[in-house]
């Protein structure tokens, strides 16, 4: 029963205690141990969680027992918080400016909102051949801001990062200098302009815009996101024209995004297109297999899944997410729910495709190029693909399965597990064993490389 000496932590330790003996061991390590009390009010247990995907469980497939347990402990119905470590640390600074402005009787200057994430910065920005250039440029311009590469113009297809890279830029000058930052998307500027229309005329009408030119005129460094979009609206070009020109002649950073280059974006006037070119454009190409690698390994980080993956898991969905870093975040967080509600054992390549199976189905194992060279090489040899699939371990046909692999190896960009999941769900070393034993024997038996010339040329 809670005793009024009975504290948030005796509480806690007790429901943790509860708990264990109700759910698995591998249940109670995934959702369970991770977590954190931060507050107890007369009816509010407030608790921290490692991710979203926590919160998502534990207040959904786990809710019952939860309150259950917390009121066999205490009698008491309690309305359970769940937040994030980011969401805690918000409401703490948020907590701390109240306190000190009540403690302070004389006029405070309102606090400059800037509008950026975070949990965006570069030591978690992920860097490849890919984004290297963009990711040295936006450090220079951190560092700089006004001084070099203005405006920095980052252009790419969607998901690959540029939002990230522009927070991280932003967060570096507001962290480590006076200067006034603000992020923007072009719809919220778009949405700002024409909200001067929207106040009736008079002193509201002249406060409004005002207010407008102070929030974007008299920053010292502009983030504008998806400037694509300011093609829609022919009067919020013209007033951005007018704050790039204020911004630049004034020596203020600018930061601009696009999902194309200055030159593609036709629709924008042409001395919009002009200025964007004055700077640097940066093209930020998708990840290719190596980065996408590293991402996944990045977001695994402080996940109930870290250090529970196997290389082939994470190849599997470098291979399956090759344009989109949203997709492998997709991909995680889908993994991570199918685990909560499974609690397999291991998390190997099975699980994950049967995991992923629908997420991934529009991007994966389709007639691929795998699925061609197999053809060719069972038509050779007079075998069928099954064959090529199968556990057989006769000569005629470990052979040409040896010689199926290490074709696919080289004339694709599938990793290993792709590779193997194609052959009949063969795993990494063994993939890797075909591949090294025909590129041993290529190097010595010509009748090997005239059959592997010759089933290249079928296809």
């Amino acid at each position: 029963m809670w005793g009024i000496g009975m504290k948030m932590e005796e509480i806690f330790k007790s429901f943790l205690t509860e708990i264990e003996k109700c759910v698995s061991e591998n249940v109670y390590n995934l959702w369970y141990s991770p977590l954190k009390p931060i507050s107890l009010d007369e009816d509010k247990f407030t608790i921290q969680v490692p991710m979203i995907i926590h919160k998502q469980v534990l207040s959904g497939t786990y809710k019952d027992l939860i309150d259950t347990t917390f009121f066999s402990i205490t009698n008491k119905h309690f309305n359970i918080i769940y937040l994030t470590e980011e969401e805690v640390n918000k409401i703490e600074d948020i907590n701390k400016k109240n306190n000190d402005k009540s403690k302070d009787n004389l006029d405070v200057e309102e606090e400059w909102e800037t509008n950026l994430i975070p949990r965006f910065t570069f030591d978690n920005f992920v860097v490849g051949d890919s984004n290297k250039l963009a990711v040295v440029s936006a450090h220079t311009v951190a560092e700089h801001p006004g001084q070099v590469h203005n405006p920095l113009f980052l252009y790419g297809k969607s998901g690959i990062g540029k939002t990230h890279l522009m927070h991280a830029i932003g967060n570096y000058i507001h962290e480590n200098s006076d200067l006034k930052v603000l992020y923007v998307t072009s719809d919220e500027y778009i949405m700002d302009y024409t909200g001067i229309a929207a106040v009736n005329k008079g002193a509201d009408s002249i406060n409004y815009a005002k207010s407008f030119k102070e929030k974007y005129k008299n920053v010292d460094v502009l983030l504008i996101d998806d400037i694509q979009f300011l093609v829609v609206a022919d009067k919020s070009q013209q007033e951005f024209f007018n704050t790039f020109n204020a911004l630049f002649n004034a020596n203020k950073q600018i930061i601009i995004s696009s999902d194309r280059s200055p030159d593609d974006l036709k629709k924008l006037e042409d001395r919009l297109r002009s200025r964007f070119m004055m700077g640097l454009p940066v093209d930020i190409y998708p990840p290719d297999f190596n980065l996408r690698c590293k991402i996944i390994n990045s977001k695994l980080k402080n996940t109930p899944l870290e250090d529970k993956l196997s290389q082939d898991v994470v190849e599997y969905i470098a291979n399956s997410c090759q344009s989109d870093v949203r997709h492998i975040e997709g991909s995680i967080n889908r993994l991570l729910a199918y685990t909560a509600m499974m609690v397999p054992a291991k998390i190997d390549l099975n699980f994950a495709v049967e995991a992923l199976k629908d997420y991934l189905s529009t991007n994966v194992y389709t007639e691929s190029s795998i699925s061609k060279i197999q053809k060719a090489v069972a038509d050779y040899f007079n075998i069928t693909v099954n064959d090529l699939k199968s556990k057989k371990k006769t000569s005629n046909i470990a052979k040409p399965r040896h010689i199926a692999i290490y074709l696919s190896r080289v004339e694709t960009d599938e990793g290993l597990a792709r590779i193997g999941l194609e052959f009949g769900g063969r795993d990494h070393s063994t993939i890797s064993a075909s591949i090294e034993k025909i590129s041993n024997e290529l190097k010595s038996d010509e009748k090997l490389n005239n059959t592997i010339k010759e089933i290249k040329n079928k296809l």
